[in-house]
């Protein structure tokens, strides 16, 4: 595992939705939910980058390639809510996530922080989920996870 690998490529599913959020934001079409979807296209583009590229230098083990792909993926929703912040913060605060609140399954009217913690808590589950997802297409190449390496199992029948 190699935390610079982790960084960068967490930084570019960053980039990629920060990109598209901006794109979303200039259509004003934000608050369209299924396009939030996409984002997972880019989760799953850095995270399979991040374990490909384990496995180019032949980092073994599925449990140090799970660990690598959450991370990357938790650089990037840490990345993107700081910047949410920062940018609702400059938009207007309270009252820009106000157009927010729509469409979010959140009860009563949560204070700017709050939303953030409800995306960090949906980030980090849809971080988990991408991790476990994309190993399951690696794991027989990252580890042998379904061979039993034991001479008394291996016998021919």
């Amino acid at each position: 595992m190699k935390i610079s690998r982790i960084v960068i490529n967490g930084f570019i599913i960053y980039i990629a939705i920060a990109l598209f959020f901006t794109f979303m934001e200039v259509l004003g079409i934000t608050e369209q939910v299924y396009l939030r979807l996409i984002n997972f296209i880019f989760v799953i583009y850095g995270v399979n980058r991040t374990i490909k590229q384990d496995y180019k230098d032949r980092i073994k083990g599925y449990f140090t390639n799970l660990t690598s792909a959450f991370l990357t993926a938790m650089v990037s929703v840490v990345l993107s809510l700081v910047s949410f912040i920062i940018y609702a913060e400059i938009r207007g605060g309270e009252a820009y996530i106000d157009g927010y609140i729509e469409s979010f399954i959140f009860g009563g009217d949560p204070s700017l922080y709050q939303f953030v913690m409800g995306l960090f808590l949906e980030g980090s589950a849809a971080s988990l989920i991408v991790a476990f997802a994309m190993m399951q297409y690696w794991k027989n190449k990252v580890d042998a996870v379904n061979v039993v390496d034991d001479i008394n199992h291996n016998h021919p029948e």
